[in-house]
């Protein structure tokens, strides 16, 4: 299944955005996995939603500022992030069954990732 993150743009430090992940085509029980590559840093795994049961993972240096959830009969996902940092400047992406919300694991070993979308924390 292929995703699309989009939503992405410019927010203050401390300001909100909300991220968005449409997919192509039904979702089923599949994880949703967000992911960021920070400007000079390598892609990293920042939250993962099951797709069964809603279980969450987070990162810690998210956790208590991004949300994540889904809607399934849309085949959605969306990463809401409050309180946003300028070290939270990155291209965000999602991904279907890549990432396990129970063990916080991420496959980072993907070939197609898309173009991702762009945010800017700065003042």
């Amino acid at each position: 299944v292929q995703l699309q993150a989009s939503g992405g743009g410019l927010a203050q430090p401390g300001g909100s955005l909300t991220l968005s992940c449409a997919a192509s085509e039904h979702l089923g029980f599949q994880t949703i996995g967000w992911f960021r590559q920070a400007p000079g840093k390598e892609r990293e795994g920042i939250s993962c939603i099951s797709g069964s049961d809603g279980t969450r993972y987070y990162i810690e240096s998210v956790k208590g500022r991004f949300t994540v959830s889904r809607d399934n009969a849309l085949n959605t996902g969306y990463l809401q992030m409050n309180n946003l940092r300028p070290d939270d400047t990155a291209v965000y992406y999602c991904l279907a069954d890549h990432c396990n919300p129970r063990l916080g694991s991420f496959v980072l070993d993907f070939a197609s990732w898309g173009q991702g979308t762009l945010v800017t924390v700065s003042s």
